[in-house]
């Protein structure tokens, strides 16, 4: 299913649908709302919360290791003038430092339990807040009919294959892997 969400975004976004910007909605919206859609799904019904509780803990905290390449792409954009600073670890984009900290409470929290299922929560709960922000500033430096901030150089680059991909799956995938460990943590769980 994730394959084919991947092929069916790059076929529609190297076609240049997304790089239309003046319609309201945005067009942008496709790409966002059916993973959020899929999520709230997993949440609400009896068999997502079955699958959700299948899913291995240590798995979903070393997957935000992907937020380094991603936040290395977002320096290379912006250096190539497709995103503002801003969006950049040179900005106010501060979501590295939960890639560069997966490792530490994958083996720390999972591997060797050093630290307490309580240290693991609040990791993911500041994670999710480094999430959070860099999507609400993507948001709003986008040529959109609500942009808010650079305006001298809007995020255009994440409006084009292939890194369309950014927001229509690795986001949702670190904010679902977040969610779950909040969800599964919360309860008790750990392993």
């Amino acid at each position: 299913m994730l394959c084919g969400w991947l092929i069916l975004q790059a076929i529609v976004g190297y076609s240049g649908f997304y790089t239309v910007t003046d319609t309201l909605p945005p067009r942008f919206i496709l790409l966002v709302v059916p993973a959020i859609l899929l999520i709230v799904i997993l949440f609400l019904t009896k068999w997502g919360r079955k699958y959700i509780d299948s899913l291995d803990l240590k798995t979903l905290t070393i997957l935000h290791t992907v937020r380094i390449p991603v936040e290395i792409v977002l320096l290379w954009l912006f250096m190539n003038g497709k995103i503002p600073q801003l969006m950049t670890f040179e900005g106010r984009n501060y979501d590295i430092l939960s890639g560069l900290s997966a490792p530490l409470i994958w083996y720390f929290g999972f591997v060797s339990r050093r630290i307490s299922t309580k240290f693991i929560l609040i990791w993911n709960f500041i994670c999710l807040a480094l999430l959070l922000n860099i999507v609400i500033n993507a948001a709003l430096s986008a040529p959109f009919v609500f942009q808010q901030f650079a305006f001298d150089q809007p995020n255009i680059g994440v409006l084009y294959f292939p890194f369309i991909w950014l927001p229509c799956c690795v986001v949702p995938l670190v904010l679902f892997s977040h969610l779950v460990a909040i969800r599964r943590l919360v309860r008790g769980e750990r392993v």
